[in-house]
């Protein structure tokens, strides 16, 4: 039994940190970016590197798994960081209307009361 539970214990702990860590770089605008840099950059190494020196490694006439497989993780990744891009674009959005708003309400509000001399 106790050797059934401990796969299961496993990928529990692999699923939760996962967790932690995605959650980690959706709220994190520092460690967002630098993974969209990061990825964005293996993204062009990886074009670089197919278009290139792997050209024929990578020929899909003779290759043609390897081409798929290839070209699928590049564009993975671009998909990725766009799809990170587009969710930091929405939430500058967000934070900026926030700050208007706030400061829209203090400067509406009326003035406090001046100090007595």
């Amino acid at each position: 039994m106790a050797m059934e539970t401990r796969p299961n214990e496993k990928s529990l702990r692999v699923l939760s940190f996962a967790t932690q860590v995605t959650r980690g770089l959706l709220q994190e605008q520092g460690a967002r970016r630098k993974t969209m840099f990061a990825i964005l950059a293996l993204a062009v190494l990886m074009l670089v590197a197919g278009s290139t020196f792997l050209k024929d490694t990578l020929d899909h006439r003779i290759h043609g798994a390897w081409f798929i497989i290839f070209w699928l993780a590049c564009g993975w990744l671009t998909v990725t960081a766009l799809l990170l891009a587009l969710f930091d674009l929405l939430i500058m959005r967000a934070q900026g209307r926030a700050a208007r708003k706030a400061l829209g309400k203090q400067f509406s509000s009326p003035p406090p009361e001046s100090r007595e001399r």
